[in-house]
């Protein structure tokens, strides 16, 4: 099996998921990136190819999570610096965080609002309700940043993705994949009861085939029971195979419709503050709005290459990898390095998980070190404090081959949900 690993300070654990998704009978290539480390079924910093096949529980549960970044034209770090209190609190006023949406939907994608539904109509859902979250940040790691480069211009970055659809999306078809994945191994289990059985067989073969059949749906029963989060997957030509990829790309365009209504909201905020008329946002040129999202799935070359937590890296096209609260987020621009399937690290990747860092970290140290950064630093981020990760000036070194920097972002203010 062809793998490659950027880094050899990944934990043991997230090392043996990568295993044995290398070990699955339908993949034929993988890539551990440099901020690998624990998920559920494959880690996160994972990319895999597989044949004929995608799993649900490679791309994780929020699909289309990602990172945008936009250049802001005619504003001085200095009028963010002046005016980042202002700022700051314009934005949490306007941008809901955490598990808030809008009362009301402001996003006027009605394409989009009708393939929401369209997905809504396949896992049992309202689509209303995803349609009130677009525009909204969300909680955990997702963050706004707003911060300077080298040249002293201006970039917001957002992280966030398709919120509590993808969420859905995933729960829904996990547990189909789940199901048929069970089902398929039908003819493994008949062996596995005959084995235990053969004097059975041999006496009475219309008992032992009734017996077997009850034994096999009680253990496929019993199986349900258990984590949906496992290396099921969806043959690509299925039915269930085909309504998942177009659900996932659904919420791909969901997230990415998301961070621009973001962007949006918070340019307003900014503009407003420093006594500036707003410019409208290009979104087609890549000089000035990068998109980039980290969990999705990807058809290439008759193969699907799933990305869980890596950022696509294909030759030329640009990119952005935060680091952290503190030490900020870096544009690049991918080299398409074939051995790491054309994929980057999607950040620093962690080093403690969140129960643990709001049980060992020290809030003086996280107030501390963040000094001159407007933030929320308080207990309730203390999971996000830059003690939590890794080193990304270490992870973006180990990915020299994969991503060259354009500009580090240096943070001005951060915004947590």
């Amino acid at each position: 099996m062809k793998y490659k690993i950027y880094s050899d300070n990944i934990e043991h654990e997230a090392l043996q998921q990568f295993f044995k998704a290398m070990k699955q009978p339908n993949v034929v290539q993988g890539a551990l990136m440099p901020d690998a480390h624990t998920g559920y079924t494959l880690p996160i910093g994972g990319v895999v190819v597989v044949k004929d096949a995608i799993y649900p529980s490679y791309i994780g549960y929020d699909v289309g999570c990602g990172m945008c970044a936009y250049k802001v034209p005619n504003v001085h770090p200095e009028e963010i610096r002046d005016n980042s209190d202002a700022i700051f609190n314009s934005i949490y006023r306007n941008l809901p965080v955490g598990r808030n949406g809008f009362k009301r939907a402001r996003n006027s994608n009605k394409n989009l609002h009708d393939k929401i539904a369209d997905v809504c109509t396949m896992i049992g859902d309202v689509p209303s309700v995803h349609i009130k979250k677009i525009g909204t940040l969300g909680g955990g790691n997702h963050f706004a940043e707003i911060g300077f480069d080298e040249n002293e211009d201006v970039w917001l970055i957002v992280h966030s993705g398709s919120r509590n659809f993808g969420h859905k999306i995933a729960s829904h078809f996990m547990y189909v994949a789940m199901e048929e994945s069970l089902k398929r191994n039908y003819d493994d289990y008949y062996r596995e009861f005959l084995e235990n059985n053969k004097g059975f067989k041999i006496h009475n073969p219309e008992g032992f085939e009734i017996a077997a059949h009850r034994y096999i749906q009680n253990k496929i029963q019993n199986m349900l029971k258990g984590s949906k989060e496992g290396h099921y997957y969806f043959d690509t030509n299925s039915k269930s195979g085909k309504d998942y990829i177009f659900c996932m790309n659904v919420a791909l365009e969901y997230a990415l419709e998301n961070r621009k209504d973001m962007v949006t909201i918070i340019l307003n905020c900014v503009y407003s503050q420093i006594g500036k008329k707003s410019v409208p946002v290009d979104y087609a040129d890549e000089t000035i709005f990068i998109n980039r999202n980290h969990n999705h799935a990807e058809f290439k070359d008759g193969l699907w290459i799933h990305r869980k937590g890596a950022t696509h890296a294909e030759e030329g096209m640009m990119g952005v990898i935060p680091g952290n609260m503190r030490d900020g987020s870096f544009i690049v621009r991918g080299k398409g390095n074939p051995e790491s399937l054309c994929s980057s690290s999607h950040g620093a990747g962690r080093v403690l998980g969140r129960k643990q860092a709001k049980r060992t970290l020290d809030i003086h140290d996280f107030e501390k070190t963040m000094d001159g950064i407007k933030a929320k630093v308080e207990k309730s981020t203390l999971d996000e404090s830059p003690f939590a990760y890794k080193n990304i000036f270490e992870v973006m070194d180990n990915q020299k081959d994969l991503v060259e920097v354009v500009h580090h972002v240096i943070p001005i203010l951060n915004i947590k949900g």
